[in-house]
């Protein structure tokens, strides 16, 4: 049974997030994506706590799954939230997902973390006068069932490893607790490739999740996880052992956006148009060769610092959990067609109408033959999906808060690199700068 799951995801009651992120309209959109399994997200939030026991409880597949059904889509009790504390001198910020396997246990984490923070102020509660590893113990304590690990691991200001507030490692964060940390979310921001050049994270799986704010299918399950499971029962403890085992006959690959496209993945300054590798931006010492102010560091650049591997270096074969790198179809259309922005009209008819001959969205972008596509799309279109399937697309990697830019040929691709280099240069004449 193939299973594709997010299990990090956000409700309407979390900042900045969309009001239509409600369980009705996250369950469509699911569907259409292609997920088969969503996690709740934010139920440390009362409001959202009771609308999942309206909505789901009643619902689970089989007494004491802790999975549960609403309108063809199936839900796991998931949340994330933030510890806050100073370690060594340095303020921490980091960022955990926690998955539950009942709503009893849901309701016990929320008693014992409401003592470290406004549980109704956010969907995803900062928590203060707790550490990393005092949040891992006090989970444990209330079960061993409980799931608990890093969210978006090297995100600048709040990942477990990202280079603000973060750790060198995950025994630095965890401490003695450890022990019972069996996984991490890449993020956006990375992918198994740029971990697997640390030596340290082999031990852990890696974990693939959207993080959506919106429910909308260029957003939600833009990143997830692919199991296949040797029953026809799904429940929590088959997918919550399949992660702590790190085991490769159920979790077959998990499903990434190339961090190039990210905004944080090559270090830069967006003022001056300055978008560096990590080897050239330390050439100048992590200052705009411009204006000389200090560079936004990327994320590759923080991996480059912990990295014990060279680029890539992959693991063996026991320790290989594989993945592919995918757009939205959304951004696939609106890339290939030169309609560069969100909301488009035409953009949603097409994507909207391929989804409706091919029954969702993963489905056209894993499986649907060429000639099947130029059926239903014109040829550009047809042409990008399989080059982002076939991992045949290049970026202008992002910098700065700047998105980068997918690039579906080889010569817009090296049209838009001497553009950005010479915008560059128009500002000021650049010694020993280079392409």
């Amino acid at each position: 049974m193939q299973i594709i799951a997010d299990f990090h995801i956000h409700s309407y009651l979390s900042r900045a997030t969309s009001k239509s992120m409600n369980i009705d309209e996250i369950s469509k959109n699911g569907k259409l994506k292609g997920l088969s399994l969503i996690g709740t997200g934010d139920f440390t939030h009362q409001a959202w706590l009771t609308q999942i026991k309206e909505k789901l409880v009643g619902k689970e597949m089989e007494s004491g799954s802790g999975i549960f059904e609403f309108d063809g889509m199936n839900w796991i009790l998931t949340c994330e939230v933030a510890t806050i504390y100073t370690q060594d001198s340095k303020t921490r910020k980091v960022h955990h997902v926690i998955h539950a396997p009942s709503i009893e246990i849901v309701e016990q984490i929320n008693e014992a973390l409401q003592k470290y923070g406004n549980l109704q102020a956010d969907g995803r509660p900062m928590l203060t006068g707790i550490t990393s590893a005092e949040l891992v113990e006090i989970l444990m304590e209330i079960s061993n069932k409980i799931l608990i690990y890093p969210a978006h691991a090297w995100t600048s200001w709040f990942g477990v490893l990202g280079e603000f507030s973060g750790f060198d490692s995950l025994e630095e964060c965890y401490q003695d607790q450890i022990h019972h940390i069996h996984a991490l979310e890449t993020g956006m921001s990375s992918d198994p490739a740029m971990n697997w050049r640390v030596s340290s994270l082999d031990k852990f799986t890696l974990l693939s999740n959207s993080d959506a704010h919106s429910p909308w299918v260029w957003r939600i399950g833009r990143e997830a996880n692919v199991f296949d499971l040797d029953t026809d029962k799904l429940t929590y403890d088959t997918i919550n052992k399949t992660i702590i085992k790190k085991d490769p006959k159920r979790l077959k690959f998990t499903i990434e956006v190339e961090p190039s496209y990210g905004k944080y993945h090559f270090t830069g300054h967006r003022k001056c148009g300055i978008n560096l590798h990590p080897k050239e931006a330390l050439k100048f010492d992590n200052k705009c060769p411009i204006c000389r102010r200090k560079l936004t560091v990327g994320v590759l650049q923080r991996v480059e610092k912990l990295a014990d591997r060279p680029e890539g270096f992959k693991p063996k074969n026991d320790l290989l959990i594989p993945f592919k790198s995918l757009l939205p179809l959304y951004e696939i259309i609106s890339s290939a067609t030169g309609v560069n922005r969100l909301y488009s009209r035409a953009v949603i008819e097409q994507q909207d109408a391929l989804i409706a001959k091919f029954d969702n969205e993963f489905n056209i972008l894993l499986n649907v033959p060429k000639e099947e596509l130029l059926k239903a799309t014109n040829e550009k279109v047809a042409e990008a999906i399989i080059k982002t399937r076939n991992g045949e697309v290049k970026y202008i990697p992002g910098y700065d808060g700047v998105y980068g830019i997918p690039v579906f040929s080889h010569e817009e691709y090296e049209k838009l690199k001497k553009k950005q280099i010479s915008k560059a240069k128009e500002q000021r004449s650049l010694k020993d700068f280079k392409k």
